[in-house]
């Protein structure tokens, strides 16, 4: 058979993402700072985009006569945020309320003095932003910066330090070798080692240390405990961490009693002492969602609308604004900007509505963890909450993203309450991973000094307590998941307890 090109006509379907499709997608898994941050931009490029609750003075509006004053005509600007009022019905059918999606956010009278207020705030009209007046806390390096100065008058050796201080990690190591900070800077290994030896004095005492050898070492020196046993014991910090007392005992070449009494003023030091400066800023949490008892014993889901931000589209001034317009290119300009006022307005509610939705089913199935705690924590998926909610389980996931949700057991990211299953040999159902390692917990908290349990009693614990079929190697990942030693080394930290305790 010869080979011959010929035209074929074929009917298919598929799914285009368009760029907005592919931005609302991107809208649902920003948290809620990222959220806002790209609506800001939005307002600044979409002259028909308008904050709801950012009402402007009236001087303002006085001193822009260009704009019409149609502007503030209620009756002619689209709200978008009604719409998420019919989240109320994502609760039918299992006794789920949802009440309170946007509630008025109009902030009460704090002060009824504007002219005493004006006046503080430095008599322009605005608001004095409070973080203004909120002293920064020192940084570790500008703390250290003012104690070289005083250590030292010679540049080139101010020089040094400022690239040492520079060089510290953020508990304060030096995480440079000597060696390349003499090539550096052009200045022989001696005099960087004689810098170095100057700043190791400052407070707080151990910064510049190279290791935890020497950054305890030079704690013991300031308080003149840095005697030849001392040094020995530094020597043999891997015995301390094995709680082996006995061949550390042996290794230092100190009796029980002398040797306990080291050790507590080891743990007197502090290994790192640059924590306690501030690294950077600290972010609090905010939740996105609440969930709250409600009145008839069902839960109460509402958004928190003090993070949500919420837009208009302004038709009036789009419409006062077109009738003036002749050129091709502003006329197109305008109607992009409403295509994209619209498009927002419309995803924001959409993505506030289908938060709502995966929390609500997130209520429904983990309903025994929020009434009892932890140990009802059910196993569960994207791809169940997905099915449940007849969406696709890469849009949970999305959802569930940078997402915190306030209940009345903490605050948990939404991904907490997805965990994988342990079988059941008594037929009750699965267990959830994360209430497995709870218990894991809780049996190795109540260990006896004289009975300390190993992995496979764990697991037969596991298996006669509540019939969770689980391996010694799953109890041994949990364990060393949450930082709890093996039973070898909890056998030999209970016992240096007892000792110093008696």
């Amino acid at each position: 058979m010869a080979l011959s090109p010929r035209l074929e006509v074929r009917q298919s379907q598929g799914l285009t993402l368009t760029p907005q499709l592919m931005q609302s997608i991107r809208l649902l898994q920003l948290s809620h700072l990222e959220l806002n941050s790209f609506v800001e931009a939005e307002l600044l490029r979409n002259p028909l985009l308008e904050r709801e609750d950012g009402a402007e003075p009236a001087d303002e509006a006085a001193e822009a006569p260009e704009r019409p004053a149609e502007l503030n005509a209620a009756e002619d600007t689209v709200d978008f945020s009604d719409r998420i009022q019919s989240a109320d019905s994502i609760a039918n059918g299992y006794d789920t309320e949802v009440e309170n999606v946007f509630p008025d956010q109009s902030a009460p009278e704090r002060l009824t003095d504007s002219t005493q207020w004006n006046e503080r705030s430095g008599g322009d009209g605005e608001a004095a932003d409070i973080d203004q007046f909120v002293a920064a806390r020192p940084t570790l390096s500008d703390h250290l910066a003012a104690q070289a100065g005083l250590i030292t008058a010679d540049p080139a050796e101010r020089l040094i330090a400022q690239f040492l201080i520079d060089s510290l990690s953020e508990a304060g190591y030096l995480a440079v070798e000597l060696d390349t900070v003499a090539e550096q800077l052009g200045a022989p290994v001696a005099t960087i080692e004689a810098v170095l030896l100057k700043l190791q004095g400052c407070d707080p005492v151990g910064v510049f240390a190279r290791d935890v050898r020497e950054c305890l070492a030079l704690q013991l020196r300031e308080k003149d405990r840095l005697d030849p046993l001392m040094l020995r014991l530094l020597d043999n910090l891997e015995l301390i961490a094995q709680h082996d007392l006995t061949a550390l005992g042996r290794a230092v070449g100190a009796d029980r009693e002398d040797l306990l009494d080291m050790l507590a003023e080891l743990r007197q030091l502090d290994p790192r002492p640059g924590r306690a400066f501030e690294a950077g800023p600290v972010e609090s949490v905010v939740p996105d969602v609440f969930v709250r008892p409600g009145p008839g014993g069902e839960w109460q889901i509402e958004l928190n609308a003090d993070v949500l931000p919420r837009v208009l589209v302004n038709r009036t001034y789009y419409a006062s604004v077109t009738k003036k317009t002749r050129g091709t290119t502003e006329k197109s300009f305008l109607t992009d900007c409403l295509a994209t006022a619209n498009w927002l307005a419309k995803s924001l509610d959409q993505r506030a509505q289908t938060i709502l939705k995966v929390t609500a089913e997130i209520v429904k199935q983990q309903d025994g963890f929020l009434v009892h705690g932890i140990t009802h924590l059910k196993p569960m998926t994207l791809k169940a909450v997905a099915d449940a909610i007849e969406m696709h389980e890469s849009t949970v996931s999305r959802v569930t993203s940078n997402k915190y949700v306030s209940t009345p057991r903490g605050l948990f990211e939404m991904k907490y309450f997805f965990t994988t299953a342990l079988g059941s040999s008594t037929g009750e159902g699965d267990h959830s991973a994360e209430a497995v390692r709870h218990r894991i917990k809780q049996i190795i908290d109540a260990e006896q000094p004289a009975d300390i349990l190993s992995d496979d009693t764990i697991a037969e614990m596991l298996q006669k307590e509540r019939g969770i079929e689980v391996a010694r190697r799953t109890v041994a990942k949990y364990r060393e998941g949450m930082n709890i030693p093996s039973s070898v080394i909890r056998r030999r930290q209970k016992r240096a307890l007892v000792a110093a305790g008696r």
